[in-house]
């Protein structure tokens, strides 16, 4: 709770457009990337509609939704979890990491700093808490005895195995990078700026309207349904004041905030 206490607490999630929440869920996922899918399946199933571009932030990258939305025919406007930190002069020049890394793909291996191989060794899957089952491929260096980069190559001081003694290792995950790759490419893109740059002041503002406008700080009542029903009042209450407001200001045909040129 931001304290250091757990507390029971609910997930609330808001779909805002043109500045109205249109869906919200609760739900009791600790973290927000289980939340997509489950939001958009009730969304799909009760509105005449269906979004095709969803906008959203790092906290719900992953393999799993990428995929959904690609098979759903939606394209996925999601900054990813690693964004900000790759553009750090460290992460840029940490020769351990897989983008640092020249891959041969017609030897479908990887070549370090020191010019030595990592070579395909194995595949993996791993099944994560939803059930869905992600494919890893493991690479494995073909020899970093004497190696003068190793320190700075291989990581994990917590390891019981002297670093003399071990071997580099890379777990990539292919169909995950290939979609961060491609949803990358939208975030960059003029129309990818407008929408995450929307993302900020729309999402997030429709919970900063709940909390500081309208002074809500907890749940008073117990159980799923009752929550909703609170949140579904408070999200009513919230589309009427902003109606009113853009009313007032004119903006009633406005749906997107333009980016300030500099």
């Amino acid at each position: 709770m931001g304290n250091g206490q757990l507390k029971p607490a609910y997930n609330l999630q808001h779909g805002v457009d043109s500045e109205y929440i249109t869906w919200l869920t609760i739900g009791p996922q600790p973290t927000d990337t289980t939340t997509l899918i489950p939001f958009l399946k009730d969304a799909q199933e009760h509105l005449k509609f269906k979004y095709k571009n969803i906008t959203a932030d790092a906290g719900y990258e992953s393999e799993e939704n990428y995929l959904f939305l690609e098979s759903n025919g939606q394209l996925s406007y999601i900054k990813p979890a690693n964004y900000e930190i790759s553009k750090t002069r460290k992460y840029k020049n940490d020769i351990g990491k897989i983008e640092n890394m020249e891959y041969d793909s017609a030897a479908n291996s990887y070549i370090c700093r020191n010019g030595k191989k990592l070579e395909w060794e194995r595949v993996r899957h791993v099944k994560s808490k939803t059930g869905y089952v992600s494919e890893k491929t493991i690479y494995k260096c073909e020899d970093c005895n004497g190696c003068p980069y190793k320190s700075e190559c291989i990581k994990g001081n917590n390891c019981k195995t002297p670093i003399e003694e071990r071997t580099k290792t890379l777990q990539v995950a292919k169909t995950f990078l290939e979609q961060r790759k491609e949803d990358l490419e939208r975030i960059l893109s003029e129309e990818g700026i407008l929408f995450r740059t929307n993302r900020s002041i729309q999402a997030e503002g429709s919970f900063g309207a709940l909390k500081q406008d309208m002074q809500f700080r907890r749940y008073l009542s117990k159980g799923t349904s009752n929550v909703l029903a609170k949140s579904t009042l408070l999200a009513m209450a919230r589309n009427i004041s902003k109606l009113h407001n853009k009313i007032q200001n004119e903006r009633t045909g406005t749906h997107l905030f333009p980016i300030k040129s500099a």
